[in-house]
């Protein structure tokens, strides 16, 4: 302050007389002085109330004498200005550094933590409610959390960190981070008490400390200070110092520009604006404009490390030139040293000392065992749990890099109650075939799916050969058939032309000749006749067509038994719309959220929905035709076609939905974990094992029992009988015409 008077003085040749008291911290006292100051030596203006208590009272006698009063505190409540219009923040608002915080907490994926700060607006007194001695702390040490942000003063926070060092809490798994009040001394601190905070990292308003004004100043701080304080170790100026600085220039330039003072003063001090050494000095609401940037520190043995910046809007850097890259995350600095370990980043969180083991629910009424089987053995009073999501959750567990105690207890309920379970703290987590959905989201989070995601429809199998009476057709196309009766006509032909000069039955009329000529034509096709052919052209012809024909009829054969001995099955029904056009039935899982789902999404008739408790119940209602169509999740879907391989099968679109997770409650620090750890079983392969050996061991039933090749029925061969039956009616009607005409 006394700096700057003195340029104020060299500048403008006036000179402003600073008068200097000593509260000791005390607010009382720093009362008195006020009153003092202002009775006696007549002051226009109050600088320099360092803490709240402080300033709240001065603020109060600056208020009723209409003295303006520049408080260094570093938080002022919003009411303040109300209540005490003379009052003005001549130190940054803190809600930026907030922000940084948040980022740093983001970066690391911690998401819990602890806020100790002074409790400043019940009282003018000095309360620390979490930390009022070493048991509160030893009862947060008992807790969950252990990322703890420290927002308190200078005295408070030494004798914090000198209690957590001596409760163990200054070690691994702990983080402590640090707002301005703490980390802005943190370069004056002795060896002892900077000991006792490392592995902190520290947050605080970032000032430029270059250029000529600044060089100036720091080099005639330097001198005045070691001056009038040799016992100090450090004579740097600090950002305090900056203030300071930046408060008496802007009171004396307003007090010359008004040349008196009271409210005149208080608002030619309101519409400074300028860059002070601390940084822009312009004031809203009675407040000095925010810090935009902030400065992150590591504390590393009996010193600290500058890491990196963080910039409002713009994120973290390593410097602050024009080349800077900026980062999201706080990661991008490198490497912190952390409390306890060099650089191991801490988890935030861990196991209560006195947890008692995880209180996981499972489900009952699970309609597939295999998922889910919950048993209770009378004589050894013991209940078992077994099944596919039981084994993943195991699985999951080994792959924590903690011991996570639990015990499973069985919930005989509806799904989404047993989610409920734990928002209402009956649980602490979940494990089964629970499906992930959003309105299961109010009462819990959940990890990631564990099988596939979708809803499928189970429907029954027909045969889709349903005209059997053409089946023959089926084993060539039209063209073959037609290339077949051109390729014997003109064969015939060949064979009629060859042959008709030695052979008088191809000889004489019109109709005999084409009669003969077809009687050729296919003749050739089941017998060589080779004693009646006397042209060696004609044999020759023959002997090609013949072995073309052996090869056309031996395949023509296999496929037309492949067709009349196999089933080609297909889908009784192929879409959702056929469905609830013709009003069918239809099932799912009882205590699931698919009711719901058929209902809203889907659009069926609630009234044609059906609920059933096991696979056997599936299978009969299908088989038996009491419902048309069952509606299954993916993995589910998967299990029931393994078990009833041969009479049903998936039927139209995939409609997506979440898969099955674990449920766990929301904010819950165990939930990153337990995620990452069932990725690692994930990509290991040990949960595509586990489910194949699921899939495995439902072994195959068939709902038809008569597994024997099918019968042909005379289905089968009918138009060739009406074919072969018409045939001789017209040739025995032809003869018995010819007869009678004759």
């Amino acid at each position: 302050m006394k700096l700057a008077l003195d340029d104020f003085y060299d500048k403008f040749n006036q000179s402003l007389i600073l008068h200097i008291r000593d509260s000791q911290g005390e607010p009382i006292q720093a009362a008195l002085e006020a009153m003092d100051l202002i009775n006696t030596q007549e002051v226009q203006a109050i600088l320099g109330p360092r803490t709240w208590e402080e300033t709240s009272l001065v603020a109060e006698v600056g208020s009723q004498n209409q003295i303006p009063t520049l408080s260094f505190a570093d938080t002022t409540p919003q009411w303040a200005a109300e209540r005490w219009p003379f009052l003005l923040q001549a130190s940054p608002n803190q809600f930026k550094q907030m922000n940084a915080i948040a980022a740093i907490v983001q970066s690391w994926e911690w998401r819990r933590l602890t806020v100790i700060y002074e409790d400043r607006d019940s009282s003018a007194t000095r309360v620390l409610p979490h930390l009022s001695n070493a048991l509160q702390l030893e009862k947060l040490k008992e807790g969950q959390g252990r990322v703890f942000v420290v927002h308190l003063s200078f005295g408070l926070a030494e004798r914090l960190f000198e209690m957590a060092k001596r409760e163990n809490m200054m070690g691994k798994d702990y983080v402590w981070i640090t707002t301005d009040p703490i980390t802005n001394l943190v370069h004056a601190m002795n060896a002892s008490t900077i000991s006792k905070m490392e592995g902190i990292l520290g947050v605080k308003s970032y000032f430029p400390e270059t250029g000529d004004r600044f060089l100036d100043f720091r080099h005639r701080f330097y001198d005045r200070f070691s001056l009038e304080h040799p016992e100090e170790d450090n004579h740097e100026p600090d950002i305090f110092a900056a203030q300071a600085y930046d408060a008496a220039w802007t009171m004396a330039i307003a007090m010359r520009e008004s040349n008196q003072g009271g409210q005149l003063l208080l608002e030619k001090v309101v519409l400074s604006d300028f860059n002070g050494l601390s940084g822009k000095v312009e004031f809203i609401d009675n407040k000095l404009v925010p810090v935009n940037i902030f400065q992150i520190v590591n504390v590393v043995g009996r010193s600290y490390r500058e890491l990196g910046f963080w910039s409002d809007g713009q994120g973290f850097s390593v410097n602050l030139n024009e080349n800077a890259t900026y980062n999201s995350s706080m990661k991008a600095l490198g490497r912190v040293f952390w409390p306890g370990g060099p650089w191991n980043t801490p988890r935030g969180w861990t196991l209560p000392l006195s947890a008692n083991p995880l209180r996981i629910g499972v489900p009952v009424q699970t309609s597939f065992k295999e998922y889910v089987n919950v048993e209770y053995d009378p004589l050894e009073d013991n209940t078992s749990y077994t099944g596919f999501a039981i084994d993943v959750f195991k699985e999951t567990l080994e792959q924590l890099p903690f011991y996570l105690p639990y015990n499973f207890y069985q919930f005989n309920g509806r799904y989404n109650d047993l989610v409920e379970q734990i928002h209402l703290k009956n649980f602490d987590a979940v494990v089964g075939d629970v499906t992930i959905v959003s309105g299961r989201y109010q009462h819990a989070e959940f990890t990631h799916p564990y099988t596939e995601s979708g809803l499928v429809m189970i429907v029954p199998v027909i045969s889709k050969t349903s005209n059997r009476a053409w089946l023959f057709m089926k084993p060539f196309t039209m063209a073959m058939w037609l290339l077949i009766g051109a390729i014997n006509v003109y064969n015939g032909f060949v064979i009629w032309l060859l042959e008709r000069n030695n052979c008088p039955e191809l000889k004489g009329s019109v109709i005999n000749q084409m009669g003969m000529l077809i009687w050729l034509a296919f003749n050739t096709l089941f017998s060589i006749n080779g004693q009646r052919l006397h042209s060696n052209l004609s044999r020759m012809a023959m002997v090609v067509w013949l072995f073309v024909a052996l090869v056309i009829m031996q395949t023509y054969t296999a496929n037309l038994t492949s067709m009349l001995t196999a089933q080609h099955l297909g889908p009784t029904v192929t879409d959702i719309e056929t469905l609830k056009n013709s009003n069918a039935k239809i099932g799912h899982c009882s205590g699931s959220f698919l009711s719901n789902y058929l209902v809203d999404v889907l659009d069926f008739n609630r009234d044609n929905i059906r609920t059933f408790n096991s696979t056997e119940d599936y299978a009969d209602a299908l088989q038996n035709r009491e419902i048309a169509a069952a509606f299954l999740e993916v993995p589910l879907a998967n299990l029931f076609l393994a078990k009833y391989c041969k009479g049903f099968t998936m039927a139209g679109p995939t409609y997506k939905v979440g898969g099955l997770g674990f449920a766990f409650p929301r904010g819950s620090p165990l939930l990153p974990s337990i995620t990452e750890a069932l990725l690692k079983v994930s990509e290991s392969g040990r949960l595509r094992e586990l489910e194949n050996n699921m899939i495995a061991s439902a072994k195959c039933q068939d709902v038809e029992t008569d597994k024997e090749t099918p019968s042909l029925s005379p289905n089968s061969f009918l138009v060739l009988f009406i074919m072969s039956g018409t045939s001789r009616h017209i040739n025995s009607c032809s003869s018995s015409i010819h007869s009678a005409c004759g």
